[in-house]
């Protein structure tokens, strides 16, 4: 197995700082900065930007189908429960049962490695997931307290909020809840609850918040908790979402996450793009793509309590790396632009999961199980076999599925 190796001829994004001409070196799983180029070095095509790769904060791995499911003859939810209630009675969901859960996590793992994520969450229960995690070909974080929500209705995930907090505390790992995600009393009592049982810290994770007062988001920043914003879902959901621009502006660490398909985007690129297009029509000005970028790069590592591993790229962190063929020459609006068929190379601890057919033998040579798929008229290696995924997810639903978030041709 290959174990050194390095990068070289374009620019890369920290995401802070742009250098050009850069040679980034990889020994094992980690990148090596202060270093020359390897013995066998991969040149890069000119003109490419990397990245580090990109981290979705929040997922629902059981829940990524199509079509969407949501409110009907144009009204809006009150809170979540009503969306499950519509979930429970839908025949999207009787098709979606006909596909194994083990296929069910593999399809979502594509989802996000397609659109150049490499760290996900899968907001569920450990009992749920923890026996397919091992198996997907990103990386699934497992270290994470939760709860569903903080209210009297919610689904139980967990052991109850101040156990699960505490657990977290103790082992310096994230509490993942959804907040504040509707507009009854309750709901919106979140960070009341959160505060009585003495569990609003900077090991929260707090999911939409659309509920919240400008004095619940002073709080919050205090505390240090992170925001996750999932626009796209918020407004399909609910027709609004939550303050983003008084968050952004008293220094809350937000983090852009996709929910599942039945209610957010199909992946981390076209909720990135549909965040910028919310806020310019909420506020009548542009969200910066710096910004945007460290939503899905450097501020869910901080979030995931997995700052000195990933989410930027310094020496010694994990080769998790995004290089792009960008559309644009500023290397953060290229980000905002990209398409699944820009991806040049998508490494997952130095090893390639996604990348041009040009890069083959790098995935041979790091000896990552691949196949050859057509992706968009592009002919890509990609971990693992996600043409013989969608061959048996359609013969168990019966039909040609489509799923936008499976982007292979034929």
């Amino acid at each position: 197995m290959l174990l050194t190796y390095s990068l070289s001829g374009m620019t890369v994004l920290t995401p802070d700082e742009v250098a050009g001409g850069g040679c980034l070196r990889i020994e094992k799983k980690r990148l090596k900065l202060a270093a020359k180029a390897a013995k066998h070095d991969v040149r890069l095509p000119e003109g490419t930007f990397c990245y580090p790769a990109l981290v979705n904060v929040h997922d629902h791995f059981r829940g990524n189908y199509l079509p969407r499911i949501g409110p009907s003859n144009g009204d809006f939810y009150v809170n979540w429960s009503y969306w499950e209630r519509d979930l429970r009675s839908s025949p999207v969901l009787d098709e979606r049962a006909r596909i194994t859960v083990d296929d069910m996590y593999q399809l979502s793992a594509y989802k996000n490695l397609f659109s150049g994520v490499v760290t996900a969450n899968d907001h569920f229960p450990h009992e749920f997931n923890e026996p397919f995690i091992p198996r997907l070909p990103i990386r699934v974080i497992s270290d994470y307290a939760l709860a569903h929500e903080c209210s009297s209705f919610d689904l139980k995930w967990g052991d109850g909020i101040e156990i699960e907090h505490r657990r977290a505390v103790e082992r310096a790992i994230p509490f993942i809840t959804h907040l504040e995600e509707g507009f009854d009393p309750e709901s919106q009592a979140g960070i009341e609850i959160l505060e009585a049982c003495g569990c609003l810290d900077d090991h929260d994770v707090l999911i939409h918040c659309i509920g919240f007062s400008d004095l619940d988001i002073r709080k919050v920043q205090a505390a240090g908790a992170t925001v996750v914003w999932c626009p796209a879902s918020n407004l399909f959901m609910f027709n609004v979402t939550c303050k983003i621009r008084k968050m952004l502006r008293e220094g809350v660490n937000v983090c852009i996450g996709t929910d599942s398909t039945h209610t957010g985007s199909v992946n981390l690129l076209e909720e990135m793009r549909f965040a910028r297009k919310t806020y310019r029509r909420l506020y009548g000005e542009e969200l910066e793509a710096r910004t945007i970028a460290r939503m899905v790069t450097a501020n869910p590592g901080r979030a995931f309590w997995l700052g000195d591993k990933t989410g930027s790229i310094e020496d010694g962190k994990y080769a998790d790396l995004l290089v792009l063929r960008p559309r644009s020459s500023d290397p953060y609006e290229a980000l905002l632009e990209a398409q699944i068929e820009d991806i040049e190379l998508l490494l997952y601890e130095g090893t390639p999961i996604l990348g041009s057919a040009e890069h083959e033998e790098l995935f041979r040579l790091r000896e990552c199980p691949y196949s050859l798929v057509g992706v968009r008229g592009r002919r890509m290696c990609v971990k693992g076999d996600p043409g013989g995924l969608l061959a048996r997810v359609r013969q168990a639903v019966g039909h040609k599925k489509v799923l936008d978030y499976l982007p292979l041709d034929g």
